[in-house]
Parts: structure tokens; sequence; C-alpha cells
């Protein structure tokens, strides 16, 4: 489960890019569909860093070590997932 939390907003001399609200889950409200997939991946740490980045920051650019190591992550959970599913189908090939 992730929290989002609000994200303090700067001065308004300085021009705002995204708008990289977070919003607080609510008890009675269903976790979303992304955050149960980032949770089961294992790579919730390293979505949580460029969460925290982009809250600080609000700028992509400055955050891509962040973002890289969450791509790795994904990636590499990604390709454990088709592993996982091609040795499932040669053994049911093999027990018919």
């Amino acid at each position: 489960m992730f929290y989002r939390l609000p994200i303090p907003r700067m001065s308004t001399s300085v021009p705002q890019g995204h708008t990289w609200t977070q919003r607080v889950k609510k008890d009675d409200e269903e976790e979303d569909p992304l955050d149960q997939l980032i949770s089961r991946s294992g790579c919730a740490a390293s979505h949580f860093a460029v969460q925290e980045c982009m809250a600080q920051h609000q700028d992509w650019r400055q955050c891509q070590p962040q973002v890289q190591a969450f791509k790795d992550c994904m990636s590499e959970q990604q390709a454990r997932r088709q592993e996982e599913l091609q040795r499932r189908q040669e053994q049911a090939g093999a027990h018919h």
C-alpha cells in the first residue's frame, strides 16, 4: 500500500511545471491497481524514490537516476515473470 503525501507549494514567482500532487488513501477506498502491481513487483522502494524526487524537485529531468532505477527494477521483474510463464508452459506441455 502506498500513501501519497501532499506536495508543498513553491513560491508563486517560480514558474509551475507539472502539478505532481499525491493523495492519501482512505480506509474505505480500494487500492489503486497500479499500486498493487508495483507492490507485487518488488519495486516499491524505487517507485517511492521516484515519487519523493518528483515531490521535491517537480521536474522529472532532475529525477533520472531514480526513474532509471525504477525502470531497471520493473524490467527485471518482467523478465522474471516471462521466464516463469515460459517454464509453466513447458511443464504443462510435458505433462500432456
